[in-house]
């Protein structure tokens, strides 16, 4: 029996989120088989933006690098779904030995099509500043 994890970035449980380091949910599926046997949604630390929109930091001030601790709530998941997300984040994703598959849309959708083998991840969606 083959067992992993996907995860998807969500802002609302439904839809993936166009920004990874924003976005305040991470939804994990537990598949066994191929199927979905379980989906839980867990917080997800993300970035603080500044009332004056201003751009936001990296670090959270004492020298802790935000996307480490992004990734720390799904260590144990093997591909990450995301509608779009940054070089550093990316970078975090892969060393983390995250399959990272950029598509948006509905949850439920990608992940049914990344099971059926049907869904193709667009490289466009990796924001580089």
């Amino acid at each position: 029996m083959k067992t992993f994890k996907i995860v998807a970035v969500t802002e609302d449980g439904e839809k993936l989120s166009s920004h990874f380091g924003m976005a305040q949910l991470y939804k994990v599926f537990t598949v066994e088989d191929g199927q979905v046997t379980g989906a839980v949604l867990l917080d997800k630390p993300h970035h603080q933006v500044h009332p004056d929109h201003s751009q936001h930091s990296h670090h959270d001030g004492h020298g802790h690098d935000l996307h480490e601790d992004m990734f720390a709530p799904i260590r144990d998941c093997q591909v990450l779904l995301v509608g779009g997300m940054g070089q550093g984040a990316f970078n975090r994703a892969q060393a983390a030995r995250l399959e990272v598959v950029f598509v948006g849309g509905t949850i439920d959708q990608a992940v049914q099509d990344y099971l059926s083998g049907k869904l193709v991840s667009n490289a466009r969606r990796l924001h580089i500043h």
